[in-house]
């Protein structure tokens, strides 16, 4: 099951990246900032599902240090960086509906650049805090990390020293971009929901009702279950659960979004049918 969700991912998203690639007439910065997603939820997925895969079927499941912190490095980055990235997605979305005059001004490809570097800056510097910090910790407990992959949760339960400085890091410095970015992203899409209301047609405000609704409900379970994860604090019990959270931002909605973004867009799927119809042509 994993390796199928897996592998429709890859698809998935390598579609939305070829088509958008392919199609002159989806070449818009939302479309620019929707390959970079796709492109960030291939590695973003392939950075914990492999490992996991290998895991479930070798008898011998090990992982080294420096590889360990490797892949929470880069787990932790890509996540940070999907935040913030979501974040711009809702920003672009909000400039062109509520503020439609200015669109070609204020997101023109030196900003589309800017904001994309800027998420992968974010992302990546918030993933060297929790890294670093974590890495200092001295792990003299077993070395039996009760998890499918490395995460911050899991390894600071492997320390013999008080966690909750570390714990206070991923509050305030984590607790900034990704609740920064999920009330960002919703006061976004409120003010895109005003505007909707305002449109005379029902046909109109009943579509964009579903995009809206649509991308809200990924946005939700997104954030969702990363703040529950690294946010909120948790007994045992609840820790142990958070491993079910975690398949589901780290390998459920890296297989929805490109559902949700692209497939369910009517651009993309008119060029879609378009490429189709040129190779029957050929």
């Amino acid at each position: 099951m994993f390796f199928a969700i897996y592998a429709l991912t890859i698809t998935g998203n390598l579609l939305i990246i070829a088509v958008i690639e392919q199609e002159s007439c989806l070449h818009k910065p939302m479309y620019f900032f929707l390959a970079n997603l796709s492109f960030l939820e291939i590695l973003y997925t392939s950075s914990i599902t492999p490992n996991g895969l290998r895991n479930l079927l070798q008898e011998s499941k090990t992982i080294s240090f420096v590889g360990c912190f490797t892949q929470m490095f880069f787990f932790l980055g890509l996540g940070s960086t999907e935040c913030v990235l979501l974040t711009v997605m809702a920003y672009d979305r909000y400039i062109a509906i509520c503020q439609p005059l200015f669109y070609s001004r204020c997101m023109n490809p030196s900003v589309c650049v800017n904001l994309l570097c800027l998420s992968w800056g974010i992302g990546f510097l918030n993933s060297l805090v929790h890294t670093v910090c974590t890495a200092m910790l001295p792990f003299c407990k077993d070395h039996l990390i009760r998890h499918f992959f490395c995460d911050i949760p899991s390894l600071w339960k492997l320390s013999c020293r008080d966690t909750h400085p570390n714990e206070l890091v991923s509050i305030f410095v984590g607790g900034c971009v990704i609740v920064g970015s999920f009330i960002l992203t919703l006061l976004s899409y409120i003010y895109i929901l005003r505007v909707v209301l305002r449109i005379p047609s029902k046909n109109g405000r009943k579509k964009a009702f579903s995009t809206c609704g649509s991308h809200l409900m990924v946005v939700i379970i997104y954030f969702g279950t990363v703040i529950l994860t690294y946010i909120l604090p948790g007994s045992d019990s609840y820790n142990e659960q958070k491993r079910v959270l975690s398949v589901i931002y780290g390998v459920i909605t890296p297989l929805i979004n490109p559902i949700i973004y692209g497939f369910r867009n009517t651009d993309f799927q008119n060029a879609i049918n378009k490429s189709i119809s040129h190779r029957r042509i050929r």
